[in-house]
């Protein structure tokens, strides 16, 4: 053998160190990766479930706000017909009650005033 013949052979043993020590790095990191590719798939896998039992419920609620927009519209008509009724009530009862009550108030007084001018005048005739 002669000195090129053994520096070549060094030089392959290097390689095979060098090709030896690099190709643990890479069979952890091919783990690495197939665990991550499980665990994506494990998500996927658990997530179609839960997207999927969030669109019925999204869809379910979608129903409830049509009909609580339905009971309110219905309050809302409501709200607006006691209004109404309470205007006319006002209009047609309330103005002729404050009339009879202005009168009786008005009766009152005089009775009060013809009651106290007869007591006057009778102690004045004393």
């Amino acid at each position: 053998m002669s000195m090129g013949d053994v520096a070549g052979l060094i030089a392959a043993v290097a390689f095979v160190l060098l090709v030896g020590l690099l190709a643990i790095p890479l069979v952890k990191l091919g783990r690495v990766l197939d665990e991550a590719t499980r665990s994506i798939r494990e998500v996927t896998e658990h997530s179609v479930p839960i997207l999927d039992e969030a669109a019925t419920t999204v869809a379910s609620t979608n129903d409830q706000l049509v009909k609580v927009d339905t009971i309110t519209t219905s309050a809302a008509q409501v709200s607006e017909n006691v209004s109404a009724l309470a205007g006319l009530y006002a209009s047609t009862l309330g103005r002729p009650l404050v009339k009879v009550a202005a009168f009786s108030y008005g009766v009152r007084q005089a009775f009060a005033r013809a009651s106290r001018s007869s007591r006057d005048d009778a102690k004045a005739g004393r």
